[in-house]
């Protein structure tokens, strides 16, 4: 059975993306270049690494798939997410629900999409 090892995003600035993830998850920057980052989880976390590459495009269109974050106190966390840079998809204080869950969807600062639940 194969596990997830690696979750990969395309970035115009690498670097900066990767810092706000890094502070997002608590991951660690455990290689940096120019045109790559790599984030290292600081437990035996499910994902080990999330990298970043540089691309020259930036992201058009709804993403395909986006990475999903919990969080005991979600309003507490919204406003901390905000705070490094993230941006709410719908009015802010809007709670999508289904599925006996209830999430809020944001952007990073490149415009990847993200839920926190």
């Amino acid at each position: 059975m194969a596990f997830i090892y690696n979750v990969t995003f395309d970035a115009r600035d690498p670097a900066t993306l990767a810092r706000f993830w890094a502070a997002a998850t608590g991951y660690r920057i455990a290689d940096e270049r120019p045109d790559f980052v790599r984030l290292r989880a600081p437990d035996e976390r499910g994902v080990r690494h999330i990298l970043f590459f540089r691309v020259d495009h930036p992201t058009e269109g709804k993403n395909r798939m986006h990475v999903d974050l919990a969080s005991r106190t979600p309003e507490d966390e919204i406003a901390r997410l905000r705070e490094l840079g993230a941006t709410p998809v719908d009015p802010p204080g809007t709670w999508r629900e289904g599925n006996g869950t209830r999430w809020v969807v944001l952007r990073d600062p490149e415009g990847n999409e993200f839920c926190l639940g």
